[in-house]
């Protein structure tokens, strides 16, 4: 199977459509399909901060529908799952977006979404593990040892958060080491959560979170090709949002 994997969207839709155009994807039928029979993957963190939140999980949740999702949740997913639960959550950090979204719908629209947004991510896989264990999506990253081990805590948080040190940034953010500078793993890992200026390739891992909703792009991994194929944000450019690596 061949596969385009998509980074971190966070609301942004209009970009969204504009990248599986660029990549041969057809909506004749109201969700995505490539004429060559390529697969669209998903890192994580549709929602939250970007102006589109509800449209983009909707088209997902048509994917879903259809059998033809591979989406690998993030932490702004876990978030929105706990508030959709009616956990109390801090709505910081993006959430506050989605929550307006969903203040403008109906109230009956409002539970109706909440509901079929806790089917949604009920139905996730933690990552994904494709082309016969060769390639990986985990939206913050795994450690080889961490690969196909029981489930354990240890592991959920590594990959919704990544390498965390429990320190935090000055905007609030935590601190977290360069796991990927250290993997020495055989299979392909795509993951995202941390936006970069262009997508970083490292020991046989890339990061393709390009920030679209920080004003940088959207990006796309054509696997296998190794193609990366990107379109610009329509969002406002905020440069301390990027993490520049050694």
């Amino acid at each position: 199977m061949k596969f385009d994997i998509v980074g971190d969207i966070h609301g942004c839709y209009d970009e969204f459509m504009h990248l599986i155009d660029k990549l041969g994807y057809l909506m004749d039928t109201g969700i995505p399909l490539h004429p060559d029979g390529r697969n669209l993957v998903f890192v994580g963190d549709t929602m939250d901060r970007g102006p589109h939140s509800i449209k983009m999980l909707n088209l997902l949740f048509n994917v879903q529908d259809e059998h033809l999702l591979y989406y690998s949740p993030g932490n702004h997913c876990n978030k929105l799952y706990r508030f959709a639960k009616g956990n109390q959550v801090q709505p910081t950090h993006g959430l506050e977006t989605t929550i307006a979204e969903l203040d403008a719908l109906s109230s009956d629209a409002r539970k109706r979404f909440l509901a079929r947004y806790r089917q949604f991510y009920e139905a996730l896989p933690l990552y994904h593990t494709l082309n016969d264990g060769n390639l990986i999506i985990a939206h913050a990253g795994i450690r080889e040892e961490m690969i196909a081990a029981p489930y354990s805590e240890k592991i959920r948080v590594f990959v919704l958060y990544g390498d965390i040190t429990g320190k935090k940034l000055p905007d609030g953010r935590p601190l977290r080491r360069d796991w990927a500078k250290h993997y020495k793993g055989a299979p392909f890992i795509v993951y995202g959560h941390t936006p970069v200026k262009e997508a970083r390739f490292v020991n046989n891992t890339a990061n393709i979170d390009t920030g679209c909703v920080f004003g940088g792009k959207l990006t796309a991994l054509r696997y296998p090709e190794m193609e990366i194929v990107s379109v610009p944000s329509q969002q406002p450019f905020v440069p301390e949002k990027f993490t520049a690596f050694d």
